[in-house]
């Protein structure tokens, strides 16, 4: 298959969130991941944007009951930068998470004008 997005990884936002999961959910993570590299048009069950919030999206894994969800932004067209994640408990999106995931992702810009090839793993 033709690789049609990058993924990036934007410090250890990521890292912090993937690492102490279950290998089941690790998994199911890198498919969804794979998915978003591959396809033109990714389903909203899987991708969408978060509202009121500029450029701010969210992947939605979903492995048994468990929903997790995985802020991110693109960036340079057809980049997406990965940042915070969490479990989700509610159907609303904790304020706390978001927050942090806009802050996240401001930082990520503000340090791309200022050093276009710093940040990323």
């Amino acid at each position: 298959m033709e690789i049609i997005r990058e993924i990036i990884f934007y410090k250890d936002y990521f890292d912090k969130f993937f690492n102490p999961l279950s290998e089941r959910v690790k998994n199911k993570i890198d498919e969804i991941l794979y998915m978003i590299t591959i396809i033109e048009r990714i389903p909203t069950k899987f991708f969408k944007s978060i509202e009121g919030v500029k450029g701010l999206f969210e992947i939605r894994i979903e492995v048994e009951s468990n929903i997790y969800r995985i802020f991110c932004c693109f960036d340079k067209g057809n980049v997406v930068v990965l940042f915070n994640g969490f479990l989700k408990k509610t159907q609303k999106t904790p304020v706390k998470e978001l927050e942090k995931a806009k802050k996240i992702m401001y930082e990520y810009f503000e340090e791309q004008k200022n050093n276009p090839n710093e940040n990323k793993k």
